[in-house]
């Protein structure tokens, strides 16, 4: 037997690796069964060479869980180590063999490994690591290297039937939540799910429906539990697939989702290499915000983190899916990105491919897509907001949705209104709800005045419409309840009031009690025509807005609910029947009941005021 300390600089360096090293506990699993993958690996590389000539047999790599030894033990049949090497790549930190190995197959091999310290998270849950090893070689004993999570380690000679690996860790406490079968193979699916070789977790029970009829009954039998599927879709070529392959490896990835909309296959190997699929989900609620990182980030098959925050742009953040590039740059422990040019690349890419994409699908078939833009429409608006080039290349597919349900690109739009909804100072207006239910009655005027209003009622649209106002001077957005419909696209046509000048002064004194009591109100006395309604709630598009967006970012807005109280003096109620009422106390309740109804039409009218006004109104009906 050979004894030896590990060359370290330092006592401390088991203590420094799991403090610092290791962003969490777990990926000792994925580092352990990567290494396995890599032996497993390079004997194809050899065997396709023609160096190792013997049978290469079954490389299934197998994870085998010994609760009552408290033990763990990744095995594999790749290409083992001799003692040597084993003193070599195991006792001198940081000495990857994959990197020695890529140096010299470079053209014939993809190894996951880099940086040679992955073996050493092991001792994050284990007092002691076990390696058994026999080499590929001819004539090679095999060797078993054992340490406890210091610098001293033991190496002897021992028996070994076959090539390959068994690494055995020695459970510490930190470590027992990983003696659990359903918690180890919760992480083997996270961390392997998707490694190049098939990865085993013992045996699963199969059930099977067997014969017919009478005869029919289910038959159990035990089989290999693979854990992984090592040639995942997006390793595919896309003319070889078909979109029922797409939709089942999205339920392979979310087993409890609804069906994505569609998907963008990313296959690129130069200047750097990079393939993916990402989806875009259905969203159950267009007025809630998706969810973030439901996209995986894999190197070489291998799982590195759900966090793409510095590959993605922020608009893509809430695709699902998978990207998966050995030229993205991890930190030393594969756990999260490094900035560099080759980064920026990639994200200027991808940004591409998903604006081409939906060109494409809007080009293609347009009914298709229209069909599918009050889900996904959020994604294209946020990223319009967001990334100056996606912007621009949008413009030719973002749609704007109409209250009859027509889909029209912006330019479309413009176009379709331009004659109607120019104002007297040449500027286009679009007039928009936020709330189809609580407008209904200021989109019915303005559509029965000719106009056309779109719908804005998610999240992101007072963004929205502030970014396409920034980059278009030639039009604006306003509210159909920002103005009187006579001044919602000012013409510069004014009506004549009915009411006698004395008249008039009668009726604000009746209003002008009622509506004192609201500070933020403005009470606005105009002629509008008959058909009008007789008091109306309007609120000015810039003071709603500055209110709104204040109100977002948490702040007091020092505007309170700002709002302009308007009296159509032209309504036949208040020439034919309430200046014509004799009762001060009828006047007063008509009064109250017409600005109720107005605060009603804006949904202004809750608490006592709304008790008042429906007690007040059922007295009246008795």
């Amino acid at each position: 037997m050979e004894k030896g300390n590990i060359s370290v600089q330092t006592e401390n360096i088991f203590p420094i690796i799991k403090k610092f090293l290791y962003s969490e506990q777990e990926i000792f699993m994925r580092e352990l069964v990567s290494n396995a993958v890599d032996a497993t690996n390079k004997l194809k590389v050899l065997s396709n060479k023609g160096e190792f000539k013997g049978e290469l047999g079954e490389l299934t790599i197998d994870v085998v869980l010994k609760k009552e030894e408290k033990q763990i033990i990744i095995r594999d049949r790749g290409i083992g180590m001799t003692a040597e090497e084993v003193k070599k790549y195991l006792n001198q930190l940081a000495f990857s063999s994959a990197s020695e190995f890529l140096e010299k197959y470079k053209e014939d091999s993809s190894i996951i490994g880099h940086f040679g310290l992955g073996f050493y998270s092991a001792f994050m849950v284990a007092e002691k690591v076990d390696v058994i090893t026999k080499s590929w070689k001819e004539g090679e004993s095999a060797v078993k290297w054992s340490c406890k999570g210091d610098p001293s380690f033991t190496l002897e000679e021992v028996e070994k039937d076959d090539r390959g690996t068994d690494i055995i860790l020695h459970i510490n406490e930190d470590g027992e939540e990983y003696l659990e079968k359903a918690e180890l193979e919760k992480l083997l699916n996270k961390y392997c799910g998707f490694l190049p070789i098939p990865v085993r977790f013992g045996k699963k029970e199969e059930h099977e429906t067997v014969g017919e009829g009478d005869d029919q009954k289910t038959e159990t039998k035990e089989v290999d539990n693979i854990i992984n599927n090592p040639n995942p879709l997006w390793k595919k070529i896309p003319t070889d697939l078909t979109d029922e392959d797409y939709k089942n490896f999205y339920r392979e990835l979310y087993p409890f989702a609804q069906p994505p909309l569609f998907w963008i296959h990313l296959n690129i190997d130069y200047p750097f290499n990079l393939n993916g699929v990402l989806y875009f989900p259905r969203l159950e609620n267009a007025m809630v915000e998706p969810e973030k990182n439901r996209i995986k980030l894999y190197s070489n098959q291998v799982y590195v983190t759900d966090d793409v925050s510095n590959i993605l742009p922020p608009f893509l953040l809430h695709l699902h899916g998978v990207i998966d590039s050995p030229d993205i740059p991890l930190n030393v422990s594969r756990s999260y990105l490094q900035a560099d040019q080759n980064v920026r690349k990639i994200t200027g890419y991808i940004t591409r491919k998903v604006a081409d994409k939906l060109k494409e699908l809007f080009n293609t078939d347009r009914k298709d897509y229209e069909s599918k833009w009050d889900q996904f429409g959020i994604f294209v608006k946020y990223g319009m907001i967001t990334e100056e080039k996606f912007y621009d290349k949008a413009l030719k597919f973002a749609l704007l949705k109409t209250t009859d349900g027509e889909y029209q690109t912006i330019e479309e739009h413009k176009e379709a209104v331009k004659d109607e909804q120019t104002d007297k100072n040449d500027t286009l207006n679009l007039l928009y709800t936020s709330n189809e239910k609580m407008q209904s009655s200021f989109i019915k005027s303005a559509t029965e005045k000719g106009y056309k209003v779109i719908v804005m009622d998610q999240v992101i649209d007072n963004h929205f419409i502030q970014q396409l106002e920034t980059k278009n001077t030639d039009f604006r957005f306003k509210r159909v309840d920002a103005e009187t419909i006579d001044q919602l696209i000012d013409k510069d046509v004014k009506l004549d009031s009915v009411l006698s000048e004395d008249e008039e002064n009668k009726l604000k004194l009746l209003f002008e009690d009622q509506v004192k009591t609201d500070s933020n109100f403005q009470l606005e006395f105009k002629a509008l025509t008959p058909h009008d309604k007789p008091v109306q709630i309007v609120r000015p598009e810039f003071l709603r807005r500055m209110q709104e967006m204040q109100a977002m970012q948490g702040m007091n807005t020092g505007f309170g609910d700002m709002s302009n109280v308007v009296v159509n003096t032209n309504h036949p109620i208040f020439s034919e029947k309430l200046l014509r009422m004799r009762s001060p106390e009828k006047k007063e309740q008509m009064v109250k009941t017409l600005y109720d109804l107005a605060r009603l039409d804006q949904g202004m009218l809750n608490g006592e005021d709304l008790s008042n006004f429906i007690h007040r109104n059922l007295e009246l009906l008795q």
